[in-house]
C-alpha cells in the first residue's frame, strides 16, 4: 500500500528518491551543442566493468540495453520485446527456442552479430561466469547454430521463467574475440560504446555510428557517481549534470518543484531487504530471525528513514510481478512479542555485526533499524563499509555479517536471493520442489507455485522486506524519454532526448 505522502507525491508529480538521471554539457542554458550531451547522477558505482564476475546493480544499470544487449528485452510494462532476434519459436513441448536474428547487426568493435556469438555467449555464462545469477542460465541442455542467423536453445525442461531470465544481464552478447578484458573494455551490440571509465568517478557513452536500431538522440551521455544526495543535487542546480537517476534524499524533493524542473514518479523492481545470516552466528536461529521482524516498524522506517516514499510489500516479490501477493501482515510490528523473543532465544544484549554499505537510504535505514532492535533487548554493532568493494567482498562474497540492508535491484531475483549459496545461506530445500514444479508447469501452476515460494520464504523469517525501492527521477524540464518505471537492470538512455 503506498503511504499519504507518497501518494500526494504521485498526484503532484513531485518527488524524488533515489539518483536521477542526468543530463548536460555542463550548461544550465539550452544552447549550442546541449543536444549532443546529456550528464546523469547515479549513486552506487561501478567496481569494473565485468558483470560476468562482479555482482550488483551497477555495472548492468550502466551497460544494459546502453553497449550489452541480449535476444530479448522487457519493456517498461513487463512485456517481454525481440531485441536482437526478431522473432522466435517455441516447440510444442516447450524445450526447444528457435532464434532469428536480425540483420546488419555489428559490434562496437566492427565484427558482425553471428549465431556463434549467441552460443559463444550463452556457453561463457554457465562455464565461466563467477556471478551467481549464472544458474539462470542452467536449465540450457544444448546450443546450436544451424546458420549464422539461426540459433536453437534446447531446455534440460520447460521452464516459465528462462525467457525473461534472458532480458537480464545473462541474456548480454558478446563477441566471441571481446570478452578478453571485460573489466576495463566492453564490446556490444548497443546504441552507445564506452568512450572512457575513471573508477569512482564516471563512464562517459558515445552514440555509434552502425546501431542497427533507431539512432539515439544523443550522442555523448555521461554517468556521474555522487557519494551523496546533496552533492547529486547541487549538481542539477548548477548544471554540473541533467537528471538525478534516483535521489537518495527525498527530502530534497521540494526544491525540484519549479518550472525549471520535472519529477518523474514509477517504480522498480528494488526490495530493500534487512538480510540476516541464515547460516552461521545469530540468526541461524529462527526465533532470533522471528524477534527481529516483530521488532521492525516498517511503516516507521520508511516515514523515518526515507520520508515515505515507497510501498511496503512484505515480501521479496515487487507488485509488477505476476505472482504478487501483499505479505505485510504476516509480522506485524509487536515490540513486546519480540522482547519475549529475544529472552526464548537467549540472546538479550548479545552484540552482532550489523554491515551497512555507505549508500544514503541503507546508512538511514540502519540508523532506525538499530533503534528499534535495542529497544527489545538486540544490540547492532554497526559497521559501515564502502560500497561495492569491499560490501561486496566481506558481505556479499565472505559472507562475514550477521545482518546488513541492500536494495536487491535485479529483476524477479526470490529464487537466487534465497538458496544455501547465496549470502542470505537460506536453507532452500524445501523450496526446491516448489520450484520445479512452478517452472515447468502451467502459467496458473507457475503463479500460484511461486506464490507459495514467497509466502514460505516471508513466513520462514528468512529476511525482512521493508520496502519497494521507488522510482523517482528529477531532470531538467527539457529532458525527454525518461521512463516512469525501471523493470529492468538497465538504465536506458537511447530512448533520452531534448525536448
Amino acid at each position: 500500500m503506498k503511504t499519504p505522502r507518497a501518494t500526494l507525491l504521485v498526484a503532484a508529480a513531485a518527488a524524488v528518491t533515489l539518483f536521477l538521471s542526468a543530463c548536460s554539457a555542463g550548461a544550465s542554458d539550452p544552447g549550442e551543442g546541449q543536444n549532443d550531451s546529456m550528464a546523469i547522477a547515479f549513486t552506487a558505482e561501478p567496481v569494473n566493468l565485468d558483470f560476468t564476475s562482479t555482482s550488483g546493480v551497477a555495472i548492468p544499470e550502466a551497460l544494459m540495453e546502453n553497449v550489452y544487449e541480449s535476444l530479448v528485452r522487457v519493456d517498461e510494462q513487463g512485456k517481454i520485446q525481440p531485441a536482437l532476434a526478431q522473432e522466435w519459436d517455441v516447440s510444442d513441448d516447450r524445450r526447444t527456442y528457435t532464434f532469428t536474428l536480425r540483420d546488419g547487426v555489428t559490434f562496437s568493435n566492427g565484427a558482425e552479430l553471428t549465431s556463434e556469438d549467441v552460443k559463444y555467449s550463452y556457453e561463457r555464462v554457465q562455464n565461466e561466469w563467477q556471478n551467481p545469477l549464472k544458474s539462470k542460465m542452467d536449465i540450457v541442455e544444448e546450443i546450436t547454430t544451424p546458420d549464422d542467423s539461426t540459433v536453437e536453445i534446447t531446455l534440460a525442461k520447460p521452464s516459465n521463467m528462462w525467457l525473461f531470465n534472458l532480458t537480464t544481464l545473462v541474456g548480454a552478447v558478446f563477441d566471441t574475440a571481446g570478452t578478453d578484458d571485460l573489466a576495463n573494455q566492453a564490446i556490444g551490440t548497443g546504441p552507445y560504446a564506452v568512450d572512457s571509465f575513471t573508477r569512482g568517478q564516471s563512464i562517459d557513452f558515445v552514440a555509434r555510428d552502425g546501431y542497427w536500431g533507431e539512432q539515439p538522440a544523443v550522442a555523448n551521455v555521461e554517468f556521474k557517481y555522487f557519494k551523496d544526495a546533496v552533492s547529486a543535487a547541487n549538481a542539477l542546480k548548477s548544471g554540473e549534470i541533467d537528471v538525478v537517476s534516483n535521489l537518495q534524499a527525498p527530502e530534497l524533493a521540494s526544491e525540484f518543484q519549479n518550472d525549471d524542473y520535472q519529477i518523474v514518479s514509477g517504480t522498480t523492481n528494488g526490495e530493500v531487504v534487512l538480510s540476516m545470516n541464515n547460516a552461521e552466528g545469530i540468526f541461524a536461529d529462527r526465533t532470533a530471525r522471528e524477534a527481529v521482524m516483530y521488532a521492525i516498524d516498517r511503516q516507521a522506517v520508511l516515514d523515518t528513514a526515507w520520508a515515505g516514499y515507497g510501498e511496503l510489500i512484505g515480501s521479496m516479490v515487487p507488485p509488477t510481478d505476476p505472482y504478487y501477493e501483499d505479505l505485510t501482515q504476516v509480522w506485524p510490528y509487536d515490540p513486546e512479542k519480540a522482547k519475549s523473543l529475544v529472552d526464548e532465544a537467549g540472546i538479550s544484549g548479545e552484540e552482532f555485526a550489523f554491515t551497512v554499505p555507505n549508500l544514503p537510504y541503507a546508512k538511514a535505514i540502519s540508523e532506525i533499524v538499530s533503534s528499534q532492535l535495542e529497544a527489545v533487548g538486540l544490540k547492532a554493532r554497526i559497521e559501515t563499509q564502502e560500497f561495492p568493494a569491499v560490501w561486496l567482498d566481506k558481505t556479499f562474497t565472505k559472507h562475514e555479517y550477521d545482518m546488513s540492508v541492500i536494495n536487491h535491484a535485479e529483476p524477479r531475483d526470490l529464487l537466487t536471493v534465497f538458496s544455501s549459496d547465496y549470502y542470505t545461506g537460506y536453507d532452500d530445500t524445501k523450496i526446491k520442489e516448489l520450484a520445479e514444479k512452478a517452472d515447468t508447469g502451467t502459467e496458473e501452476e507457475y503463479i500460484s507455485g511461486m506464490k507459495d515460494i514467497a509466502r514460505t520464504i516471508t513466513e520462514d523469517a528468512a529476511a525482512d522486506f521493508l520496502f519497494l525501492f521507488p522510482n523517482l527521477v528529477v531532470a531538467k524540464a527539457d529532458v525527454s524519454g525518461i521512463p516512469a518505471n525501471r523493470v529492468s537492470d538497465a538504465f536506458r538512455i537511447a530512448d533520452l532526448s531534448w525536448a
